[in-house]
């Protein structure tokens, strides 16, 4: 495992626009001018979080992914973030982790947010991916995940950061501060939460409040209300360390997922 240097974009989305979230997610990122080995961008980047599929979907050769690669190459570094994907006539929420190579993996969100009708449009995921960067495994999620600790439990398999991509309303938001930390401490992993901000096309608000937490519950970094790009650089050692200290990990509970 080598250092890894994070860019945390917590964006405003422009709603069920594509091409104009696309054009300003660029413009924003003409400013970052420190090497970066991964972008992240919320839930949704490139619409909000909607269930206007119909209007909102794209197939997995179309303009946003298109968008993901040129921009992967344009930093060298890979890009992650969820957008709406159609296959065979359903739906998912999507996460792609694109690499400047062309290469990608992908992850459908597991649970779907009922609350807001995404179970009636969406299929959901049944799959849980880790993927490698500079050595570090890295395990995505997407917003409501982040409130079932068995999905998220760091297993035999392992994991060393654990990423929630999402777009969480300003109301729920002390559930957010809450959850993040505990997933950090519990699995033994870096965790980053990516939201966004503003208002959507449905009126509800997001405060942001994106995050980065420590194995041992230390916030690295933490923004909330504003639109931020911020890079920050996460160390294995740091991770060694306090695996080494407090090696409860070990004495985790086994079990399959149904």
């Amino acid at each position: 495992m080598e250092p890894i240097k994070i860019t945390i974009f917590q964006a405003y989305l422009f709603w069920e626009n594509a091409e104009k979230n696309l054009q300003n997610l660029r413009l924003r990122l003409s400013s970052l001018k420190e090497k970066t080995d991964l972008i992240l961008l919320p839930e949704m980047f490139n619409t909000g979080f909607t269930m206007n599929v119909e209007k909102c979907a794209e197939r997995m050769d179309g303009m946003t992914m298109r968008w993901m690669y040129d921009t992967a190459v344009s930093f060298d570094c890979v890009v992650a973030g969820t957008l709406i994907i159609e296959e065979e006539g359903r739906y998912y929420n999507r996460f792609i982790w694109m690499s400047p190579d062309g290469s990608y993996v992908h992850y459908d969100k597991r649970h779907l947010f009922a609350m807001g009708g995404e179970d009636k449009f969406f299929t959901a995921g049944n799959t849980r991916i880790v993927t490698m960067l500079k050595g570090w495994k890295i395990c995505p999620m997407i917003c409501y995940d982040l409130r079932f600790p068995v999905w998220s439990r760091n297993q035999e398999e392992g994991y060393d950061l654990l990423v929630y991509t999402a777009s969480w309303p300003d109301k729920r938001s002390g559930h957010w501060r809450a959850l993040i930390p505990a997933r950090a401490i519990e699995n033994q992993a870096f965790v980053i939460g990516v939201n966004r901000v503003g208002h959507d096309g449905n009126e509800i608000y997001y405060s942001g409040g994106s995050m980065c937490i420590s194995p041992l519950g230390d916030v690295i970094y933490y923004k909330p209300e504003d639109e931020d790009l911020y890079t920050f650089t996460l160390n294995p050692k740091d991770l060694e360390s306090a695996r080494e200290r407090f090696p409860f990990l070990q004495d985790r509970d086994h079990f399959s997922l149904l």
